[in-house]
C-alpha cells in the first residue's frame, strides 16, 4: 500500500505541474504577481521603506516556483522508487533521469499554451530542484545508515 500511494503521489504532483502549466500566460502571471504582490507586502511590514520591484520579485517568485516544484518531485520520486524496493543509488539516479525528461517535456508542453514558451533554463531550473530534492533523500538515507551502523 505504501508503495502505491508513494506513486499517485508522484502523479498527482506531476499532475499539478501539468496543470500550472497548462496555464495562458496571462492566467500564469496573474497567479504569481498575486504571490509576489503578497511577498512584497511581508518585506515591506519587516523592513520599512524597502523599495520593491514587483516585476523583478515577480521573475524571482517564478524561477523559484519551478526549482521548488520540481524539488518536491524530485523528493517524492526517490522515496516512491525506494518503496518499490530500488536501492538509493539507483533510485537517485532514476529519480533524475524521471524529474529531467518530465521538465524537458513540460516545456515543450508550454508551446502549445497561448503566451508560453519552452526555455531550456526552465529545465536547468528544473533540473536543479529534482537535483537537491533528490539529493536530500539520498543525504538523510546515508545518515540514517551511518547511524545504523555506529550503533546510534
Amino acid at each position: 500500500m505504501k508503495k502505491v500511494i508513494s506513486w499517485v503521489a508522484v502523479l498527482l504532483w506531476m499532475a499539478l505541474i501539468f496543470y500550472l502549466s497548462s496555464q495562458p500566460a496571462d492566467q500564469s502571471n496573474q497567479l504569481s504577481t498575486g504571490i509576489t504582490q503578497a511577498i512584497a507586502e511581508a518585506i515591506e511590514k519587516v523592513i520599512p521603506g524597502t523599495k520593491i520591484i514587483i516585476g523583478e520579485l515577480n521573475h524571482i517568485v517564478r524561477k523559484n516556483a519551478h526549482f521548488i516544484a520540481y524539488m518536491v518531485l524530485g523528493i517524492l520520486t526517490v522515496n516512491a522508487l525506494r518503496n518499490s524496493g530500488t536501492k538509493i543509488k539507483k533510485s537517485f539516479l532514476l529519480a533524475m533521469v524521471i524529474c529531467v525528461l518530465y521538465a524537458a517535456s513540460d516545456e515543450i508542453h508550454q508551446l502549445f499554451v497561448p503566451g508560453r514558451g519552452c526555455q531550456f533554463t526552465d529545465v536547468l531550473i528544473d533540473s536543479a530542484g529534482a537535483l537537491v530534492g533528490s539529493g536530500i533523500i539520498y543525504a538523510a538515507g546515508a545518515i540514517r545508515r551511518k547511524r545504523q551502523e555506529s550503533g546510534g
